[in-house]
């Protein structure tokens, strides 16, 4: 049984009354399920050291009201024809999902680093306007709009492929199929490749949206902590000896909440152990189109075509987040899996928003607009590097990248994130403390920065409330001292 019933001996009530009166609620709330058996009296009574006439009494009130029914040389079992006239236990049905707290709304008005986003400002819409006419006039429109193949628009699958060929990510054994961003993309690995307990190790700290979708299917998460050089390689290679996870998935570029970066010689590292371990390894390469400085590292799939790795990209970031246009790139038999199991979930994939996208990358708009985003994207990265530079207090420190939406900062001890955020909101400031995204580490001193959906001004200003709240926290917590620039992590 998942839960037995609490007896006090000194509260005047019978015994038998009490066990009788707390199984009867375990059964009418679902707790206790139709057709589970339930201990034999003299195990019961042994367990809470009791008489077996006490718990023998309690059972024959219960078969007495049908709550339980007793099958000689079997047992009592919960009666499941009485639980099926009681209706539907949602709270039972449901049961109990381990997901992250979810964030509080934003205040209206408020300077929001919460959301990993582009900046609506930036967006083109008249050029989207234009590709929306110049598909829907086309002599196409009418078969856009009717079903199509679960692995997407045609055209556009063509088109990545292409694409994808002249990069060097699309092996001899590989094909690519579109979706719904990267996230069904996971979703859609974690169905066809994983089983309830099998392990799998992710980032840690990694974006809400990944950890919660292994944690729901009922996989055994490990995390493998973040440096400021992206996933700790020792660590990866500790979780592969003692977990031997089935997945792994990294980002590659500008990591979702710290911003880190694998390096050319960490990328070969990370394939050598996946491969020798055996286990799958997804890329989630959903930032890497944003780079604003220093040069473009091939990806981890680029470096050995031959390696069975999973490659996922979206145009979400670089575009437009709502028209949910992404992809994913892997050996055939998985991309067949994961058709079969897409085609069940949606039948297909929305073709008008992915004809729109490839008349906007075919006509040289998204390349415009691509070019718009990473003057800007560096403009705002500058912002905040320099707003925490200037305002963050001692001890406080900060990551670095050279591209992508956010900026990881850790805050001197003893300040915690969650505790200050309520402060920092009255000055009409908000952001996401670490506790959203740690898998595994506390993260209580830590906070993600997301900067690309903010103009500069607001960033400076933002970042200035921020540190002014957590430079007076440490003044009174510690003896006042001079403010220092926040050293950097490098």
């Amino acid at each position: 049984m998942p839960q037995l019933p609490q007896i006090q001996p000194g509260s005047g009530t019978p015994i038998y009354r009490q066990l009788y009166t707390q199984m009867k609620q375990f059964i009418e709330s679902g707790q206790w399920k139709a057709g589970e058996r339930l201990p034999a009296t003299r195990e019961l009574a042994g367990t809470l050291g009791l008489n077996r006439a006490t718990v023998s009494a309690a059972y024959g009130l219960l078969e007495a009201e049908g709550l339980i029914k007793g099958h000689v040389g079997r047992g009592s079992f919960v009666s499941v024809e009485e639980v099926r006239g009681r209706g539907v236990n949602w709270t039972s049905l449901l049961g109990d999902r381990p997901v992250s707290p979810a964030p509080a709304p934003v205040p209206s008005g408020a300077i929001s680093f919460s959301a990993s986003r582009p900046s609506t400002r930036l967006f083109p819409i008249e050029d989207l306007r234009a590709s929306c006419r110049e598909v829907l006039e086309g002599p196409q429109a009418a078969a856009i709009l009717q079903l199509g193949s679960p692995g997407g628009y045609e055209p556009l699958r063509r088109y990545l492929l292409e694409a994808s060929h002249r990069e060097g990510v699309l092996g001899p054994e590989d094909e690519l199929m579109v979706t719904s961003g990267c996230q069904q993309a996971l979703d859609l690995l974690a169905r066809v490749l994983l089983r309830p307990g099998e392990p799998v190790a992710i980032e840690d700290p990694v974006y809400p949206g990944l950890k919660n979708l292994f944690l729901e299917i009922g996989a055994e998460v490990t995390g493998v902590p973040m440096t400021a050089a992206g996933i700790d390689l020792d660590e990866l290679q500790r979780a592969l000896d003692r977990r031997r996870p089935k997945l792994v998935v990294v980002t590659s570029n500008f990591q979702n909440p710290t911003g880190a970066t694998l390096s050319l010689g960490a990328r070969e590292v990370l394939l050598r152990a996946t491969r020798d371990a055996g286990a799958v390894l997804v890329e989630n390469d959903i930032y890497g189109g944003l780079r604003y400085q220093g040069q473009p590292l091939p990806a981890v799939k680029q470096v050995d075509g031959s390696a069975p790795t999973v490659l996922l990209r979206s145009f979400s970031k670089i575009s437009f987040p709502g028209l949910r246009v992404g992809w994913v790139i892997g050996p055939r038999p998985l991309i067949g899996r994961m058709l079969g199991a897409k085609q069940l979930s949606d039948l297909h994939t929305d073709h008008l928003s992915q004809a729109v996208l490839l008349r906007f990358a075919e006509s040289g708009r998204l390349e415009a607009h691509r070019g718009r985003m990473l003057e800007a994207g560096a403009e705002r990265l500058r912002a905040v590097l320099e707003g925490c530079e200037r305002w963050m207090p001692r001890g406080a420190e900060f990551t670095r990248p050279e591209g992508g939406m956010n900026v990881w900062v850790r805050l001197p001890d003893p300040l915690d994130a969650s505790e200050l955020l309520g402060r920092v909101q009255r000055e009409n400031v908000t952001y996401l403390p670490g506790r959203y995204f740690a898998v595994s580490r506390p993260a209580t001193g830590a906070l993600r920065l997301s900067f690309a959906g903010l103009e500069p001004e607001e960033i400076a200003q933002g970042v200035r409330v921020l540190g002014s709240v957590c430079s007076a926290e440490m003044e009174r917590l510690n003896p006042p001292g001079g403010l220092e620039p926040a050293p950097a992590i490098v």
